[in-house]
Order: C-alpha cells, then structure tokens, then sequence
C-alpha cells in the first residue's frame, strides 16, 4: 500500500472461521489508507488512521451484505475483535 509513514494493524475476527485483516497505513501526503485484503476493494481513506479504519470496516460490512443479498454467501453471525500495535 505505498510508502509508510506510519501503520497499524488490527484483526476483524468473524464467527464460523471467517477472519479478515485491518490493515492501515499512513500515506506521504498524511493521509490514512485502510484496507481489509481478504475482501477485493475494500480500501478507504481518512484523516487519521480510526477514521479510516471505521470507513472501512463499514465498507467490509457493505460487502458482505450485498454478498448475503444476492446469495454469495452464507448467513453467519459476526463479532469485532480489534486489536492495534503501532
């Protein structure tokens, strides 16, 4: 995800083995990118490295809707489990 400035990381854990990585990065310009690479697009931008983290976490969450909306996935229960190291 580009030049780091700063990083962090943290862990969706979803019930049934369905695990998704946060990961985000602080970019040249003092943007924040966050991204959950097991879910293809799922990559927003924000001012500081929780907003974007929260924009994509709910951008995940998105996906996965429209997934369980047109049958691409089954129904599963889901839990948050963030845990971040700098």
């Amino acid at each position: 995800m580009g030049s780091r400035l700063g990083y962090c990381y943290s862990s969706i854990n979803w019930d049934l083995n369905m695990n998704f990585t946060l990961e985000c990065e602080q970019e040249v310009d003092g943007r924040w990118i966050a991204e959950v690479p097991e879910l293809p697009g799922v990559l927003e931008y924000g001012s500081s490295s929780a907003d974007a983290m929260s924009k994509a976490e709910v951008l995940a969450l998105r996906v996965i809707a429209d997934k369980l909306e047109n049958g691409e996935s089954e129904l599963v229960s889901i839990r948050f489990s963030l845990q971040l190291s700098v």
